[in-house]
């Protein structure tokens, strides 16, 4: 069922029993899978990947939403597998957002609202509340849940079958029950090429940030008065200066 509104892009390749809808824009060299759903909304860049049963662009679990005209915006490269489903955006801010060459995978869900950066890895089974952001190059477990709101920083690893519901800063390694501050996240900044200079100044941030035995507040001017603001250095000062749902603790 493919409405003759939509508009399809060259070399795209739609599987049985696809329902796309009449507001949808799909480009180049998409793949789409058996009985997944396209709904009004959708804006789908070249060379994304949606498997079976996936659904993009459905209804937003929001009382106050009236079927306003709103988007998904998925980006070039991305990856959508089975049973997915990503939700169009409210009036809040009118889109959701998934960034380039994502890799979404079983049982995933991502609601209205959400910002998800580029080379974002989600496994199986997480679930994003509304309204939640997640920075670039982060991969999150298994089974995680994520409160409405959260800002999850970039370059993060999150231990799976965990729950959060604080801000987790740029960098970093979370994990346990309750979610906390494990360290960094070295394997990842290695393999993304970050220098041995890099990671021991964002080491020494997080120092300030996690050991000096200041509230949060303190440590934050503590680091701005005592640390050169190099890039890594200046991602991690405005993360938290702008978190709204406080920062999650070491303990």
């Amino acid at each position: 069922m493919i409405s003759p509104k939509a508009k399809i892009g060259k070399d795209t390749v739609i599987g049985n029993y696809v329902t796309v809808e009449d507001d949808v824009v799909i480009g180049s060299g998409v793949q789409i899978g058996s009985n997944a759903y396209i709904g009004n909304g959708s804006r789908i860049s070249d060379n994304v990947i949606i498997l079976h049963s996936a659904g993009i662009s459905v209804w937003p679990n929001s009382t106050s939403y009236a079927n306003e005209p709103t988007t998904v915006e998925i980006g070039e490269g991305t990856i959508i597998k089975g049973l997915s489903t990503v939700c169009r955006g409210t009036t809040h801010t009118y889109k959701t957002v998934i960034g380039k060459n994502c890799y979404i995978m079983n049982h995933v869900h991502v609601a209205h609202d959400n910002r998800i950066g580029d080379n974002v890895v989600l496994t199986n089974g997480v679930n994003l509340g509304g309204h939640v952001t997640v920075g670039k190059q982060t991969n999150i477990g298994g089974l995680v849940g994520v409160h409405q709101f959260a800002h999850i920083g970039e370059y993060v690893m999150i231990e799976s079958s965990t729950k959060v519901t604080k801000d987790v800063p740029p960098y970093c390694l979370a994990g346990r029950t309750p979610l906390r501050f494990m360290g960094l996240n070295f394997i990842g900044l290695k393999r993304k090429g970050f220098t041995p200079e890099q990671i021991q100044n964002i080491k020494n941030a997080y120092g300030i940030i996690y050991d000096s035995g200041l509230n949060f507040r303190d440590a934050l001017k503590k680091l701005c008065d005592d640390m050169e603001m190099t890039e890594e250095v200046k991602i991690i000062r405005d993360f938290i200066e702008t978190s709204e749902r406080g920062i999650l603790p070491k303990i």
